[in-house]
């Protein structure tokens, strides 16, 4: 195997922006980073910045494949796609189904997982159930069908299907059965996010109470703020740093400026962007499915055919960390780190992914001063260049 230094203008660094100097690579994984140039091969990146892989720890499908395809090729062909948008690291995530819809789809993650291939892939950190343990009013989506209170067996037998893979389910807070689920789920390991809902504030924050830690695409499927009834958007603004929020940064689902207030009340580290993204990320306008709901992708838009509500995005997680520097609502290292360190932090996979230390997989992007990407390295080799 071999060792080389990165030269860049810029590094992100877990605790600081260092301006110049090198970052080692050794043997696929990080070493080092110094001011002083080593005595090895010299990558330079001069004139560019250096940050970790974007973690996606949200989206459905890219390249026209959706996880709820339930076929291993379908989510190995998303891993690889996800590459051009700078991610390394995500969580399949899943749709309201039958029961064994989702078994199948948490299997098949599981093979793909375990079996990648011979073409470089993101890594599959986990499984992310989105449902089906919501609630009708804002179900988006999501689809009616399938909608069900919280089931602490049937999240175990899920779990049995994809052989401890799933990290992260989300339920609405308004169910009785809600903060008991929520304790066994933390029990078992599984990390708890509250949305499609429309829970009042005080049921929203029992579920925090009860060990829920995250609030599911912030502003999008939930209670609103209102000054008589705070909802699910006020108790996520009030936990404050207690709580993560995922944020979708694509200029249509949520405006800069109530972006920039999450921002504001959580800080950026408790701010998670994701992108939402279904099949037709990374591909052309036109007619597509989500699950079994049909819809139409224009205008930089997915929307139900069935009346027009957004059905996730076609956003690319890279576009989105551009996005919030170029509407001023956070600085580069901000933003970088609520497209790494912030959501591995949220999914409780910071231990593998979301920041560059010494003996971590060398994952990482390269970014030009305007924030646009370069090219994604993964495990210290270089898989898509711009």
């Amino acid at each position: 195997m071999s060792t080389y230094a990165i030269k860049a203008d810029t590094f992100y660094l877990p605790t600081r922006v260092a301006r110049g100097g090198y970052l080692l690579v050794e043997d696929g994984v990080f070493g080092a980073y110094t001011t002083e140039e080593p005595d090895c091969e010299i990558v330079d990146y001069t004139g560019y910045q250096i940050a970790p892989g974007f973690v996606d720890t949200h989206i459905h499908g890219f390249d026209n494949c959706d996880v709820m395809d339930c076929k291993a090729d379908s989510v190995r062909t998303i891993s690889r796609g996800i590459l051009r948008n700078g991610v390394t690291s995500w969580l399949p995530t899943t749709l309201t189904a039958t029961t064994e819809q989702l078994s199948d789809a948490c299997a098949c993650t599981y093979e793909a997982a375990e079996n990648p291939g011979d073409e470089p892939m993101a890594r599959i950190q986990g499984i992310f159930l989105e449902g089906p343990f919501f609630t009708e009013k804002h179900k988006g989506a999501q689809n009616p069908a399938y909608l069900s209170a919280p089931d602490i067996d049937t999240l175990r037998a899920w779990q049995e299907s994809a052989h401890g893979l799933i990290k992260k389910i989300a339920i609405a807070a308004e169910y009785p059965e809600s903060p008991a689920f929520i304790r066994e789920a933390r029990e078992m390991g599984v990390v708890v996010a509250l949305g499609h809902s429309d829970a009042g504030a005080n049921d929203a924050l029992a579920c925090l109470d009860a060990g829920a830690s995250v609030f599911v695409h912030t502003y999008n499927g939930m209670s609103p703020l209102h000054h008589r009834e705070p909802g699910m958007v006020g108790a996520a603004l009030f936990s404050g740093d207690k709580s993560f929020s995922e944020l979708i940064c694509d200029g249509h689902h949520v405006n800069p400026i109530a972006a920039a207030i999450v921002m504001r009340a959580k800080g950026h580290e408790h701010t998670c962007l994701i992108t939402d993204c279904m099949c037709a990320g990374g591909m052309p306008d036109g007619d597509y499915f989500l699950g079994e709901l049909p819809v139409i992708v224009q205008n930089g838009t997915a929307r139900l055919k069935d009346g027009g509500s957004l059905a996730g995005s076609i956003l690319r997680m890279n576009q989105a960390v551009k996005n919030v520097v170029d509407w001023g609502i956070a600085s580069p290292a901000e933003a970088i780190y609520m497209a790494t360190q912030a959501p591995a932090e949220a999914n409780e996979i910071d231990d593998v992914c979301g920041s560059i230390r010494p003996g971590r997989d060398a994952d990482f992007v390269v970014l030009g001063h305007d924030m646009t990407l370069a090219e994604t390295y993964l495990g210290g080799t270089s898989v898509y260049k711009a």
